[in-house]
Formats: C-alpha cells, structure tokens, sequence
C-alpha cells in the first residue's frame, strides 16, 4: 500500500498544476492537518482514494467548510485495508482556539481510546498534528511537541508515526525522518510518501 502523508502546506504541484498520473499509484492521502479543507476535498475527488485527517491548530473552518468526501479520524481508530490508524490531532494551546490541548487534556483523550485499543489490540500508525517532544518538534510553546505520545508508542510499537506543524522553512536543516525505538516518526509537512 502507498500512502501520501500531507500536512501545513498546499502542494502547488498537486493543486496548481494537478496532472492525471500524478497519483495514480497512491491507494490512501493521510492529512496531518493545517491545510485548506477544499485542497483535501480536491484531493480526494481527483485521486478517487480515501484522504484520512486529524485537525491542526489553524483548522477552524472546517466546521463552517468541511473536507468533503474525507473522514475526519481524531480520536478514534480507523482501519483501512487492514491497516489501524489512530488519530490525535491538536498542538499544545499558545493562543485561544478549538484544536489546542495541554498535556493533561491530550492525555485524557489517550485515555478515552482505552476500548478502542483493546478491541483493536493497538494500532500500526499514529496520526497527528504536533510531533513528540523534543522529537520533530521545536523549541517555541506553537511548535512544541507532546511527552504524553511516548507511552503510546512504548506499549503499542506502531511501525509510523506521521505528523505536520513543523514547517520545513523553520529550519533548513529539519530531518523529515526520524527514529523511535520501533517507531519511524514522519514530518508530512507539504507531501511524502510512505509505502507499507
């Protein structure tokens, strides 16, 4: 299976100047938030794939123009073709807004998947919006990543770990790959692609 993760940042090359077989062989688009909900409505008209995606902290208006044709996947386990995704999106709270949770609320949502996850016996990717701490994420209170993700990744050992809210322009040097325990944790910002 081939998966487009996306995240923060509209592809010009797939919006702009979309080409038939540009996504011919991608069989899920998984979005790691902060992007216009008509750039994932497109997406997933053109591509005729399901498009996955949690919310990022600039999404809004997804509640007055929501992702059409896309399943919103925050707090919850999802499968698709045998492959469980689990959702958490959010960033730790800077400012005011509706997608922002501090550890101890990102850790009660955790605790509200404990059903899911026995009846699921865990899952194989975690789909966020902010990364780990100190893992991905930055030094700044917006970018800061959540310590409250790594017991899950201790006890469930997903192979992927897919986030965005990092951009790459934040640092020219940022890794778009990075490794914990069992665990490859991805920076989807603007597209990669993954295959399982």
């Amino acid at each position: 299976m081939k998966i487009m993760a996306i995240a923060d940042e509209e592809s010009s090359a797939l919006w702009n100047h979309y080409n038939s077989n540009r996504l011919d062989d991608t069989d899920l688009i998984v979005s790691c938030g902060d992007l216009d909900p008509r750039y994932l409505s497109f997406l997933t008209t053109v591509a005729n794939v399901p498009v996955l995606y949690v919310h990022g902290n600039h999404d809004n208006c997804y509640d007055s123009i929501p992702p059409d044709g896309c399943i919103c996947i925050d707090d919850m386990i999802y499968v698709y073709e045998g492959i469980r995704f689990l959702g958490l999106g959010g960033c730790i709270p800077y400012k005011d807004g509706k997608y922002m949770y501090t550890e101890k609320q990102m850790q009660r949502r955790i605790r509200r998947l404990s059903r899911q996850l026995r009846k699921y016996g865990g899952f194989d990717i975690l789909v966020t919006h902010a990364s780990l701490r100190g893992i991905g994420d930055a030094e700044d209170m917006p970018h800061r990543g959540y310590e409250t993700f790594f017991p899950l990744l201790e006890k469930y050992h997903p192979a992927y770990m897919l986030h965005g809210h990092v951009h790459k322009q934040y640092d020219y040097k940022l890794k778009r790959e990075r490794i914990y325990q069992d665990t490859t944790v991805i920076n989807a910002y603007e597209k990669c692609f993954i295959e399982l």
